[in-house]
C-alpha cells in the first residue's frame, strides 16, 4: 500500500474515531446538561451531575455514613438508614426533583397525582427500564419487565394460573409447608421444658417455607427440581445485589469476571432444571396426562390453548416460559417471606394486636386441632366486641340474620365491615410500613408531559413507595405509627388519596401474584397464631437493609411459647 492509501486509511480511522467521541461527549456530556436546564426551568432542580457517575458517589457516601444506624424498636422510618439520599435531597429540592443514574436523568416522583399518572398508564408511555443482565439472570424477562404487545401475550398466559378459584385449591398445600415448619418449632418449645419458650430466628424459616411453598404449588411433584432452582437464585441475589449499586460499564457484562463466570454457571443450572420440568410436563400431555394442576401446569395449559387456536404468534416460547417461571418463584417466595417476617414482627412488639388476631383466627378458623381450609381464611370479619357478644348469642341461621340486622342498627352511624378482617388490616399496615420493594422505576418511551412537567424520552421515574407511605399529607399524623384500624374501611379508604398503599403497585402492571402471597401469608399466620404466642428476642436489631427486597440485617430472633390448647 502506498503512502496516500496509508493516508486514506488513517484519515477514515480519524473520521470514526472522532465521530465515536463526539457521540460519547454529546452523551455524556452535553445532553445531561441540557436535560437538567430543561427542568430547572420548569422548576425542577436536583443535585448536580458529575460525568459519567452522575449521582453515585454522593449515594454511596450517604448510605455508608447511615450503614451502621439502628432504630428503636417502636421506629418504622427506615429511611435514613436505606435511603439517605433520598431523604436529603427531598428536604432541599422538595417532593419532584432530579436525580442522575449514571449519565440517564433520573425524576424523583413524591407526589401521589403524578405517581397515579404514571402507574395508571395504559398506553406504554411509561414502560419498565431495562434492569440490567443480573437482575435478569435472577428474575427472568417475565412480566415484571416486558413492555407493549409482548407484555399483553405473557399476561394473557399467565393470568388464569392466578385466578382467585385457583389459588384456593393451593390452600392445603402452603398449610400443610407451614404446618411441617410449625412442628419443627413445638418440638423445640417442647423440648425446652421451662416455660420461657424457645428462640428461633424466623427470618430464614420463612425464606425455606416459602421456597417450599412455591415449589409445591408451582411445579407439584417436580418440588425437588424446584428446591435446586431456590438455591440457585439465592446466590445470583447476592450476585444482583453486589452490581445494583455499582456503574454500570457498557459490555462489562460479556467479561469472564468471576462474579460474571458464575453467574453463567448459575444461569444453566437454572434453565437446565426448568427445561427438565417443563419437558416432562409437555410429555405428559402429549399422551394425554394434562399438564397438572399447579401454576406450571396451568400457564402451559393456557399457552397450549393460545397455540391449538391457530395463533401462535399469542403463544410463548421456551425460552419465555422460562423466564415467567424464573419471575413467579424469585417473587413468589421472597416477597411473601419477608412479608411474613415483617408481620411477625409488628405483632411481637405490639402484643395487644397479637391476641385480637388470635381470637379472630380461632373464632372464624377453628383451634389448632381444625385442620385449615381455604374458605376459612375468607371468613375473616372486622367484628367490634358489642357485636361479637350478640353473635355468640345466636345459635340458629335466623337467629343469626336478626342478629346482623342487630349489628347493623347498633351502629348505624358508622356501619360495621364485614369486608376487611384484622388479620387483613394487619397485613395491609405490614405492607404499608415494611413493603418488600422500597422503590419502583419507570422509564419514558417517548417526550411526556407528567402533570404540567415536560419530561423527554428515556428519562427515569423513580416512585419511592416507602416515601410516599410516609407522607403525613395523605396517611395523617400517625404516619409513622403501626396502625392497622386505618384500613378498617378498606385499602381504598385508608388514607386521603385513594388507593394509595403501593406495596403491590397501581393500575394495568400491578402484582399479578398479590393474592397469592396474600393467601399465603393469612394461612401461615393462622397456623402459627393458634398455636404460639410470641415475641421480639432481646438480641434482635432492628435495622432494615434493603438486599433487593427489604429485610432484617440481622435476621428477626423470635421468642416462641407454646399455648395451652
Amino acid at each position: 500500500m502506498g503512502t496516500g492509501g496509508v493516508a486514506l486509511v488513517a484519515a477514515a480511522v480519524a473520521v470514526v474515531v472522532v465521530t465515536r467521541l463526539w457521540t460519547v461527549l454529546l452523551h455524556l456530556v452535553w445532553r445531561p446538561y441540557a436535560v437538567a436546564r430543561a427542568f430547572a426551568r420548569q422548576g425542577v432542580r436536583g443535585p448536580p451531575y458529575r460525568v459519567f457517575v452522575g449521582n453515585s458517589k454522593e449515594v454511596q457516601a450517604m448510605r455508608a455514613a447511615t450503614s451502621g444506624d439502628t432504630l428503636d424498636l417502636t421506629s418504622h422510618d427506615y429511611i435514613p438508614r436505606v435511603m439517605p439520599q433520598y431523604r436529603a435531597w427531598m428536604s432541599l429540592y422538595g417532593k419532584v426533583f432530579l436525580t442522575w443514574s449514571s449519565s440517564t436523568p433520573a425524576l424523583f416522583v413524591g407526589s401521589y397525582d403524578m405517581v397515579k399518572r404514571v402507574l395508571s398508564d395504559k398506553s406504554g408511555l411509561y414502560g419498565k427500564p431495562n434492569p440490567g443482565p443480573t437482575i435478569l439472570s435472577l428474575m427472568g424477562m417475565g412480566l415484571a419487565f416486558t413492555n407493549g404487545d409482548d407484555w399483553s401475550r405473557h399476561r394473557r398466559v399467565v393470568h388464569p394460573a392466578f385466578a382467585m378459584d385457583k389459588l384456593k385449591s393451593m390452600t392445603g398445600a402452603m398449610a400443610a409447608c407451614a404446618a411441617e415448619v410449625i412442628r419443627a418449632w413445638e418440638a423445640r418449645a417442647a423440648a425446652s421444658g421451662d416455660g420461657e419458650g424457645v428462640t428461633v430466628e424466623v427470618g430464614h424459616q420463612f425464606t425455606e417455607l416459602t421456597a417450599d411453598v412455591i415449589s409445591h404449588t408451582a411445579f407439584g411433584s417436580s418440588y425437588r427440581q424446584g428446591k435446586e432452582v431456590f438455591l440457585a437464585q439465592r446466590e445470583l441475589q447476592f450476585i444482583a445485589f453486589a452490581s445494583i449499586n455499582s456503574v454500570r460499564v457498557p459490555g462489562m457484562q460479556y467479561v469472564p469476571t468471576k462474579a460474571n463466570v458464575r453467574r453463567w454457571q448459575l444461569e444453566r443450572t437454572v434453565r437446565g432444571t426448568l427445561m427438565a420440568i417443563i419437558g416432562e410436563r409437555l410429555a405428559a400431555a402429549k399422551e394425554a396426562r394434562g399438564y397438572g394442576s399447579d401454576l406450571l401446569g396451568l400457564m402451559l395449559e393456557a399457552n397450549a390453548a393460545g397455540d391449538d387456536g391457530g395463533n401462535r404468534q399469542q403463544a410463548m416460547s421456551m425460552d419465555e416460559i422460562i423466564d415467567e417461571c424464573k419471575t413467579f418463584f424469585f417473587a413468589g417466595h421472597d416477597t411473601t417471606s419477608h412479608l411474613l417476617t415483617w408481620a411477625m414482627f409488628l405483632l411481637g412488639t405490639h402484643p395487644e394486636w397479637q391476641q385480637r388476631l388470635r381470637e379472630e383466627v380461632i373464632r372464624e378458623c377453628g383451634g389448632a386441632e381444625v385442620p385449615l381450609r381455604g374458605d376459612a381464611l375468607n371468613k375473616f370479619k372486622l367484628v367490634s366486641p358489642l357485636h361479637l357478644k350478640l353473635i355468640k348469642l345466636a345459635s340458629a341461621k335466623q337467629v343469626y340474620i336478626r342478629t346482623v340486622i342487630a349489628c347493623e342498627r347498633a351502629c348505624a352511624s358508622q356501619p360495621c365491615s364485614y369486608v376487611v378482617s384484622q388479620v387483613t388490616m394487619v397485613l395491609y399496615e405490614t405492607l404499608r410500613l415494611y413493603g418488600a420493594v422500597p422503590m419502583i422505576a419507570r422509564q419514558a418511551t417517548a417526550d411526556a408531559d407528567l402533570c404540567g412537567v415536560k419530561v423527554p424520552k428515556g428519562t427515569l421515574l423513580l416512585i419511592p413507595i416507602a416515601m410516599l407511605h410516609r407522607d403525613e399529607e395523605v396517611w395523617g399524623a400517625d404516619a409513622g405509627a403501626f396502625n392497622p384500624l386505618r384500613f378498617r374501611d378498606g385499602m381504598g379508604r385508608a388514607a386521603a388519596h385513594p388507593n394509595a398503599l403501593l406495596s403491590f403497585s397501581l393500575g394495568p402492571r400491578s402484582c399479578i401474584g398479590q393474592d397469592f402471597a396474600m393467601l399465603e401469608a393469612k394461612a401461615t399466620l393462622a397456623l402459627i397464631l393458634r398455636r404460639f404466642a410470641f415475641e421480639v428476642a432481646p438480641e434482635y436489631v432492628h435495622a432494615p437493609v434493603d438486599f433487593l427486597t427489604l429485610q432484617p440485617s440481622k435476621g428477626l430472633p423470635v421468642v416462641l411459647k407454646l399455648l395451652d390448647v
